[in-house]
């Protein structure tokens, strides 16, 4: 049997070798500690929002449905058959009453109890229904973001996010006053390790140099706002591999300084709003629309990146799956959600001018990492002067990699603690 990779030899404070971005054996050990015994994001409340509606999507390499029993109950199901494992469910999203397998006709209810199997008598009284549902995730929910967890025995979700909870609640101040609902995605896949874009999300030292280009398609005040790598903003680990990154501090609090002036390019939708909504209403709308001021990492799948989720999914060591999910207000004015539809495709979008360039760079670590051997890749910017909050947070510059040292504490206390019991025999 071949040696499994030692995790312990390739991750250290300030630094990680650069094989943790190539090598197969490593990427299986992930799949396995990290996908299948953490919480995976897996849906917004707004995507099931009736009984009866499903999606469908991955937990690490596993296709389940995500769906909503006639009861309200959320069940996340492996897409897999009992009888001879093919997927009973192809379509991305829907409504319905039950999910049939295509090749034998096995149908499973909502909540994935197994209701009929065509020709029963063909198993001589032999097969009993209720040992064959199909197979059921945990499944937890924190203010719309739904999770589900292979392991069982892991901690609470509530426990999991534990200090990102507040972010959370912060980041879903986006819907105004109403509730946050998702509007669409733009997916894409790049031939990179999921890592990279884990690093990336709490990562503003690239910002002025990557997105130069975006930086140059806005006005001379929304330059001002995104001018943030030398301001007073600050990275900050959450524990658990979570962390953020404050941007923008006056628009941590979308609540908050409703009386400030509305930015210039947003003069036009104010006036539009106002026929409808008094002032104050007016100005809380137009602060949503613009997205908050910070970047929420919650290891190891889910960003809530200012103003939109952006999903990772792996696909294998050096290729992964980026989902950007637009989201605005469910129930409030259309002219405020086309307005952050718009901002999204500005950024975000196919043609935009985030996206392509973050995709180009995000491949080049990929390639740049298989040069030479025993290269360390760093990971040691604004260690000198991190610091430590009343609450044991640990925090730095707003261009400092704190975060990614946060992502690399968890994903080596994922990655060893089987390692450790398997060495001592537990």
């Amino acid at each position: 049997m071949q040696d499994l990779p030692d995790p312990r030899s390739l991750v250290n404070t300030d630094y990680a070798d650069g094989s943790i971005y190539s090598n197969p054996e490593l990427y299986d050990m992930e799949m396995d500690r990290i996908f299948m015994h953490n919480w995976i994001w897996v849906a917004h409340r707004s995507d099931l929002p009736e009984p009866g509606n499903f999606i469908t999507t991955f937990v690490g390499p596993h296709p389940v449905i995500v769906s909503r029993d006639r009861k309200g109950d959320v069940h996340v199901m492996l897409n897999r058959c009992r009888h001879r494992g093919a997927t009973v469910c192809e379509r991305k999203s829907g409504t319905g009453a039950s999910f049939v397998c295509p090749y034998h006709g096995w149908a499973y209810g909502l909540d994935g109890a197994l209701r009929g199997v065509p020709y029963q008598e063909g198993y001589s009284g032999q097969l009993d229904k209720k040992k064959y549902p199909l197979v059921s995730l945990r499944v937890e929910e924190y203010n719309g973001l739904i999770f589900a967890a292979f392991d069982k025995s892991i901690m609470s979700l509530d426990a999991w996010l534990g200090r990102a909870k507040p972010w959370i609640d912060l980041f879903m101040k986006q819907g105004a006053g109403w509730p946050v609902k998702t509007m669409g995605e733009h997916k894409f896949t790049f031939p990179g390790n999921w890592k990279i874009q884990l690093e990336n999300t709490t990562d503003a030292y690239h910002f002025p140099i990557v997105h130069k280009s975006f930086l140059d398609s806005v006005d001379e005040e929304t330059q001002n706002t995104f001018d943030f790598v030398g301001g007073k903003g600050f990275v900050e680990d959450l524990g658990h591999g979570h962390s953020v990154m404050v941007m923008i501090p006056e628009l941590v609090d979308l609540d908050e300084n409703l009386d400030a002036a509305i930015p210039e390019r947003f003069l036009e939708l104010a006036e539009e709003l106002s026929k409808d909504y008094p002032p104050e209403k007016v100005r809380q709308i137009v602060r949503a629309v613009g997205g908050t001021g910070f970047n929420l990492n919650l290891f190891p799948n889910l960003a809530c990146s200012m103003a939109f989720f952006r999903v990772l999914r792996p696909l294998s060591v050096n290729e992964t799956e980026i989902r950007h999910i637009a989201i605005g207000m469910d129930g409030g004015p259309e002219s405020a959600n086309e307005a952050r539809l718009r901002l999204h495709e500005h950024f975000q979008g196919p043609m935009g001018f985030g996206t392509p360039d973050d995709a180009e760079a995000w491949d080049r670590v990929q390639r740049g990492s298989l040069a030479g051997r025993d290269i360390a890749i760093l990971l040691n910017r604004g260690l000198g002067h991190e610091a430590k909050r009343e609450d044991g947070n640990l925090f730095s510059d707003v261009s400092a990699e704190t975060g990614m040292r946060a992502a690399y504490r968890q994903w080596l206390a994922a990655m060893t603690d089987e390692m450790a019991a398997a060495e001592t025999g537990v």
